[in-house]
């Protein structure tokens, strides 16, 4: 089943967060995941944020997207994205999941 990441960022330090940007895709292109959105300037419809940019990505399922969030190669680049922005990261199943 479909998970959805989403990915909440408020930068912290610029210039390590341009280095894991840098990386990024070329760690995630070896997964089987897809990028769906990356916006730097996300509109608030509905309460207030403080985030600065919102990622959202697709798995095929949950053991996809563990296999690319928990990889050494993703780890190494993570500390960046650490480094410079304090994130919130929901996984979310997609529908057609039974609980």
């Amino acid at each position: 089943m479909t998970v959805y990441v989403i990915a909440q960022l408020k930068f912290t330090d610029r210039s390590a967060y341009d280095r894991y940007q840098a990386a990024f895709l070329g760690v995630f292109t070896r997964y089987s995941g897809t990028v769906l959105a990356a916006d730097e300037s996300p509109q608030v419809y509905e309460g207030s944020s403080d985030r600065e940019k919102v990622v959202l990505l697709s798995f095929p399922d949950e053991p996809a997207f563990r296999a690319w969030a928990e990889s050494p190669e993703y780890l190494e680049i993570a500390k960046d994205r650490h480094a410079g922005a304090d994130t919130v990261t929901l996984v979310v199943k997609g529908l057609g999941h039974r609980s």
